[in-house]
């Protein structure tokens, strides 16, 4: 029989790429997570592994189990499910990840009201960017994500399955008092000579920053990246920098301007799920309520020094 505990290991080998990286995911050595390989091999009676110098890669049967492991895991945790005697009744655990700015406006909003109509229903909030979203979600260690489908370097593949929630526009954010707090849109040329504020290094504010800029015409002049947006509000606040943020990261509490941009960018914000088996009973209705949350309120774009609204 063989063990979930190491068709997981198995997973997070094929998407994750080497035993290092694995044992890492699952705080675990290199050599521990070997051994359950090996272990998984002789449950299996099939070489799932082959050695390339000094690394391992799967073998066309260890593909084959790793990419169908997912399914398994997922189909038994709803059997899990139903033997507790709940049925279709929402039970167990469900960890949402989500990006930072969706999560104070669609995960928490979501949460509350799910706790409250289905009290055997356990959610477990992540803080996961794009970037690492999607790379949770297909090794099992998020059974929903909360994404964006314009994050270019990670593309949403086949595997998934994508439910839309909302459109954010992209603003940009400058302090109180700024020239470029002025009426209409903003041209990103003409900041060419600011100092930015950015996120950190390939996360999917930082390269939509970047490439912006970019297709402006300039190198953007970072001075500053910060991986929480209520610091670089603060910052732009200070009018140490300006910035390319959200809509729904741009809190009221700071006073800050925002613009438009002359070429308008918005984000697509979706759910995300493993294809597979059927999602269970408990995953059905965090999707539901994601689904069926209020659009969120769109930002107050503003030319003076004001307080926003996200």
């Amino acid at each position: 029989m063989m063990n979930p505990w190491r068709l997981r290991l198995l997973s997070r080998l094929d998407t994750l790429g080497t035993v290092r990286a694995v044992a890492q995911a699952a705080n675990l050595s290199p050599s521990s997570v070997s051994q359950q390989l090996a272990v998984l091999e002789a449950e299996t009676g099939t070489q799932l592994l082959e050695r390339t110098g000094r690394r391992v890669r799967l073998t066309s049967a260890g593909l084959i189990l790793a990419r169908r492991a997912r399914a398994i895991l997922d189909h038994m945790d709803s059997v899990e499910t139903e033997l507790r005697g709940f049925g279709d009744e929402p039970a167990g655990l469900v960890r949402l990840g989500a990006f930072q700015s969706a999560i104070h406006s669609t995960a928490v909003p979501a949460v509350t009201r799910l706790v409250r109509e289905h009290p055997h229903l356990e959610i477990e909030l992540l803080e996961l960017e794009p970037h690492e979203s999607v790379p949770a979600l297909r090794v099992g260690d998020a059974d929903i994500v909360i994404t964006t489908t314009d994050f270019d370097e990670l593309p949403l593949g086949p595997d998934l399955d994508l439910v839309p929630l909302a459109k954010d526009p992209i603003l940009l954010v400058v302090p109180p008092g700024h020239p470029a707090a002025g009426r209409g849109a903003a041209e990103l040329a003409a900041y060419a000579d600011e100092p930015w504020a950015f996120d950190m290094p390939q996360s999917y504010m930082a390269n939509l920053a970047q490439r912006l800029c970019r297709q402006s015409g300039f190198e953007p002049r970072v001075v500053c990246r910060f991986s929480n947006y209520m610091m670089t509000l603060q910052h732009v606040e200070a009018g140490l920098s300006i910035a390319l943020l959200p809509g729904l990261a741009v809190d009221r509490r700071y006073r800050v301007a925002t613009r438009e941009l002359a070429t308008p960018v918005t984000r697509t914000i979706t759910a995300a799920i493993r294809r597979g088996s059927p999602p269970r009973a408990a995953v059905r209705a965090v999707l539901d309520a994601l689904r069926h949350l209020p659009d969120p309120p769109l930002p107050v774009v503003t030319d003076r020094a004001s307080h926003s609204q996200f």
